[in-house]
């Protein structure tokens, strides 16, 4: 099916006549896979092992990936810029790079400041070869198809932990946990490396040419629009990210099977898949901007029947419904929103200064998450409060679209 989702369209990209070459999306999809599984997705195998080898505490060895993460959002800004001007190959090469590094690194690390440097490093990495800066690349290269090269690159960065988690896990148990890093690292240098330094060949600046290029992003940032959208996005960050760091305690909570327990996080990532299926195959037959009001709603939804309170597994399967799907195909509203209704010549130089924003939510919504569970003793109270987040959330986002869309 990937074969066919290869973009092969004779749509120039800003500032160069060059057509996309056929496979262009796919390779990208690979590298993104194995971006986010090692990067993104190894830390959680590899925090015991810090721990035990290391001599570090559970707060120690996790503010490692904290760090990682601050990074990747400090540096948003600056890799959105750089891509607008046309630096995508330099910038996701050396994320490449510095991703292969770090984990060379990390196989040889002996004390806790040693790690942090290492993880520091990923960080770095992380902002330049996730989806935010591929996602930018693929607005520059399909002006007025970008949405649906975005759907297609995330099929396979969506499976990025159902490939490397029991990957990681293996190559752990047969290598130890300092081989498992050297093979990781190998990934990066031997084929993310190659497939950015070859596929993003002829990356150049956005011209002036038209209005919206011409303005500055001081200009976009006293509008409605992009103040809504950012609402919508660091606010949706800290509701996955907390709901994603306690999923497994909230279904203890309601003494489901332990079988369930599992199951129910496990399905979530093959139903973000599922998710941008459905947009894959309705991109043609919806209108987009209809699609855009309704996605979003899917989210305070699934919050609103895990803040129930039921303990039944039919209960908890129609919130993994509601909840991967909504986790899929927002994805792809949050890629795209920004180009679709504030400006899709400066998309990446926008999206960019949500990154700290973005990082900090991420970093202090399961704590806050945490500190409510300890004053009542359950997660009801902070799911309420998640799903009443999630509803301002999206009506930000649809008093955003509505302004943009009258401003036309």
């Amino acid at each position: 099916m990937l074969g066919r989702m290869s973009f092969d369209l004779a749509v120039a990209p800003p500032s160069t006549t060059a057509t996309p070459p056929r496979g262009f999306v796919l390779w990208l999809s690979l590298a993104q896979l194995i971006s986010w599984g090692t990067l993104f997705y190894m830390f959680s195998l590899l925090l015991e092992h810090f721990e035990r080898d290391l001599s570090l505490t559970r707060v120690d060895a996790s503010l490692a990936f904290s760090l990682a993460l601050l990074c990747e959002g400090v540096l948003a800004f600056l890799v959105g810029r750089l891509i607008d001007q046309g630096k995508a190959r330099a910038v996701m090469c050396t994320g490449s790079v510095l991703g292969g590094t770090a984990f060379l690194a990390m196989a040889f690390v002996q004390n806790q400041w040693q790690l942090y440097a290492a993880w520091t490093a990923v960080g770095i990495a992380m902002s330049g070869t996730l989806y935010q800066p591929a996602f930018s690349v693929l607005i520059r290269r399909y002006p007025h198809e970008f949405r649906r090269a975005i759907i297609t690159l995330t099929f396979l960065g969506g499976l990025a932990s159902t490939v490397f988690i029991p990957l990681g896990a293996w190559l752990i148990a047969n290598l130890g946990w300092r081989g498992a890093l050297l093979a990781l690292a190998s990934l990066h240098l031997c084929i993310c490396l190659p497939i950015h330094a070859y596929w993003l060949r002829g990356e150049q600046p956005a011209q002036p040419h038209t209005h919206e290029a011409a303005q500055s992003i001081r200009y976009f940032t006293k509008q409605f629009p992009f103040w809504g959208l950012a609402a919508f996005f660091v606010l949706f960050s800290g509701i996955t990210t907390s709901v994603g760091a306690h999923l497994v305690s909230i279904l203890r909570e309601r003494n489901l099977p332990a079988g369930w327990v599992i199951a129910i996080p496990a399905s979530i990532g093959v139903l973000q898949v599922a998710g941008r299926l459905v947009l894959y195959f309705t991109e043609k037959r919806i209108d987009v901007h209809k699609a855009n009001r309704w996605i979003p709603t899917f989210l305070p939804a699934a919050l609103f029947v895990l803040a129930l309170g039921l303990a039944s597994p039919y209960v908890a399967i129609v919130f993994a419904l509601l909840y991967g799907m909504a986790n899929g195909m927002i994805t792809i509203v949050k890629a795209t929103a920004m180009a679709q209704y504030v400006s899709r010549e400066r998309a990446a130089s926008l999206n960019g200064l949500l990154g700290l924003p973005t990082a900090i939510m991420r970093a202090v919504a399961p704590s806050l998450l945490a500190v409510l569970w300890t004053i009542t003793g359950n997660y009801l109270l902070g799911l309420a409060l998640l799903t009443a987040t999630g509803a301002v959330a999206v009506i930000a986002f649809w008093i955003a679209q509505q302004r943009a869309l009258l401003n036309r």
